[in-house]
């Protein structure tokens, strides 16, 4: 489990650019280290927001796309193209305009597909997915990601995992249908907190007042349960990206005085 470490940028827009560039750097890295690189999207206005300031960044073409590995947090059980799955989101914010594999992007099944609308199957399936692309290095059921992003909501959740409910609680499966969200729709997919954990890296992205409580109760050692935030660790960095609205509840010194 590692510490989690702060950064606070002065507004969202800025929050966007420099997480995109972040990203591009550990990407070509990882690329450069072990021939390609896998990373865990996420939806949501900020994870959108870093997708689409790294569509608009120069530097988009250090990576080399096709040996890159893309997979979701979590996702909404909704028809295929429906513009709310955070896939259309992502399509549409980045990754149509970029040589990605599409056999190397691993989008979450659609409530229209081979598994109809049992979410569980669904899940059951994305689960053996991930188990298949992990290798003997890996440890685990599922790849060794290099990044895994998390947008964190105003309650906490992260993911589809919301406080309170099975989904936090989940310590064996890796990928679980959730039934009952307390937010549109009620019927999602999402990983667990063990394939969270299995990242080298975990980042969280918040920004806006309305994330300011959310990020407070994460950071002051609340259990995963109540906030399955506090629950999300990488194996080797634990990073919050934040912007200054979002961070506003924080003790001033849980982060870097020189934080942009």
């Amino acid at each position: 489990m590692s510490a989690p470490q702060l950064v606070v940028h002065r507004d969202k827009e800025l929050m966007a650019q420099a997480a995109a560039a972040r990203l591009i750097t550990k990407i070509v890295d990882a690329q450069a280290a072990r021939g390609s690189a896998s990373v865990v999207l996420t939806g949501g206005r900020n994870g959108n927001a870093l997708l689409a300031a790294l569509g608009a960044s120069s530097a988009r073409d250090a990576i080399d796309w096709p040996r890159l590995d893309l997979w979701w947090g979590d996702e909404r059980f909704l028809p295929e193209g429906d513009p709310e799955r955070n896939v259309t989101q992502a399509r549409e914010a980045l990754l149509d305009s970029v040589p990605v594999d599409p056999a190397r992007v691993h989008a979450m099944p659609a409530s229209d597909g081979p598994y109809g609308n049992d979410a569980d199957a669904a899940a059951a399936a994305y689960a053996a997915e991930l188990a298949a692309a992990a290798g003997p290095e890996d440890h685990g059921p599922v790849p060794t990601f290099d990044v895994l992003m998390l947008g964190v909501g105003p309650d906490t959740h992260v993911a589809s995992l919301f406080p309170e409910l099975p989904g936090v609680r989940e310590s064996s499966r890796t990928v679980v249908g959730v039934h009952g969200a307390p937010k549109p729709p009620p019927t999602r997919i999402s990983l667990t907190l063990p394939a969270i954990r299995a990242a080298r890296e975990v980042w969280l992205l918040a920004a806006g007042e309305d994330k300011a409580k959310a990020v407070t109760i994460a950071l002051s050692g609340a259990g995963e349960v109540q906030a399955p935030a506090a629950g999300a660790h990488g194996r080797s960095r634990t990073l919050w990206l934040l912007d200054a609205a979002a961070a506003s509840g924080l003790p001033r010194g849980l982060y870097p005085p020189a934080s942009p």
